[in-house]
């Protein structure tokens, strides 16, 4: 899918930001197009090669009833983990690459149960803050409000 300056996309890995640009750059020895993807938060920017967005997964954006639907579905996400830490580390990984913000949610709902059951591994605290990142990026975007408010929502429904 071909995107223009303006639009709003979603990277599985790194969540949704703006383009802001297209460059082109000179990379060992091969020029390539580059999506400059402004971040809402953190003013970060990334760039992404233009003709891999279909094989890493970038999407447009979803809607604001999407994003609601996905908000109000979170309580009735059902979350089981195994006890083998890189097996969970594995199957959270694949889940937060997919691009499905319901498989984001999992994520964090199961890292956030079990963090306050046990406490999380210094690689878990990361996984947990990486995947909120995701999916309240996607959220800002979607419905226009603040990283606070959003976070704030996420966090009642995640109990």
């Amino acid at each position: 899918m071909t995107y223009k300056v303006g639009d709003r996309i979603a990277h599985p890995l790194h969540g949704a930001g703006v383009i802001s640009g297209v460059e082109r750059q000179k990379i060992g020895g091969e020029v390539r197009e580059y999506y400059i993807l402004k971040m809402p938060i953190g003013d970060m920017l990334i760039k992404i090669p233009t003709d891999t967005c279909d094989l890493v997964g970038v999407r447009p954006i979803v809607s604001p009833q999407e994003a609601e639907r996905i908000i109000k579905g979170i309580p009735d996400i059902h979350v089981e983990m195994t006890q083998n830490w890189n097996k969970r580390y594995r199957e959270n990984m694949l889940r937060i690459r997919s691009g499905n913000l319901m498989e984001v949610a999992a994520v964090i709902k199961g890292l956030m149960s079990r963090d306050n059951e046990r406490g999380l591994s210094t690689g878990e605290r990361k996984m947990l803050h990486s995947a909120k990142q995701i999916l309240i990026s996607e959220i800002v975007l979607s419905e226009n409000a603040s990283y606070a408010d959003v976070e704030r929502r996420l966090n009642m429904v995640m109990t």
